[in-house]
């Protein structure tokens, strides 16, 4: 497995490419794939495409959120990349930072989600109907009144991170979209370490990625 020589590319940055894959850091702000609307016709996977045609979307991050994604570049490693995210063997951390001091060290969060149909796609915590979902937690540091974290979710709900995060009271910093505008410039949320096998070797292979904030 050999990283090929990696393009000059913008705000989503090429970090890693072979002939199976190729690893990118999408910038806050940037669609993984084309919206609806025309004027959301830019996305990470169309940018993508102008060097790799053969890149595939095999997972998302919302709008919002910056980090890492994998985009197999054939459909065979598409798919086996596909088997490893349903079976929950990818290990995806994430480091936010959420409003409020948590006093705990680490913990787990197991609320329930399900969408929240009248108002979608916004999600809600259901205890009768909602989906089982769970993440674990690690403080990474504190301030006065924030609270850097790590997450890891072993289930991967729609806005999971950022509901569990309203539910144990310390909501995501920037999440306009749940809690309105508190005076952040974006969603601090950040996708930021991605372990996995690699979809024609075999090989277990990990990425790191740092926030910006």
């Amino acid at each position: 497995m050999q990283n090929l020589k990696l393009p000059i590319f913008g705000q989503e940055k090429i970090i890693y490419v072979d002939d199976d894959l190729i690893i990118v850091d999408k910038p806050a702000g940037l669609l993984s794939v084309p919206g609806k609307a025309e004027d959301n016709r830019d996305c990470l996977i169309t940018r993508i495409q102008k060097i790799y045609p053969e890149a595939i979307i095999v997972h998302r991050l919302d709008m919002a959120t910056s980090g890492l994604m994998i985009l197999p570049r054939s459909k065979r490693a598409e798919k086996r990349i596909s088997v490893q995210f349903q079976r929950r063997k990818v290990l995806k951390k994430y480091v936010a930072l959420l409003h409020g001091v948590i006093d705990e060290y680490e913990g787990v969060i197991t609320a329930p989600l399900i969408c929240d149909w009248e108002n979608r796609p916004r999600q809600k915590i259901d205890f009768e109907i909602g989906k089982p979902s769970q993440t674990y937690f690690e403080v990474l540091g504190r301030n006065d009144d924030t609270t850097r974290v790590c997450f890891w979710p072993s289930t991967g709900r729609s806005h999971q991170l950022r509901m569990h995060s309203i539910y144990i009271e310390h909501p995501i910093c920037g999440d306009l979209f749940y809690i309105g505008d508190d005076g952040y410039k974006r969603l601090m949320l950040h996708a930021s370490y991605l372990e996995f096998k690699h979809p024609m070797s075999g090989e277990k292979i990990a990425f790191e990625s740092l926030p910006d904030f």
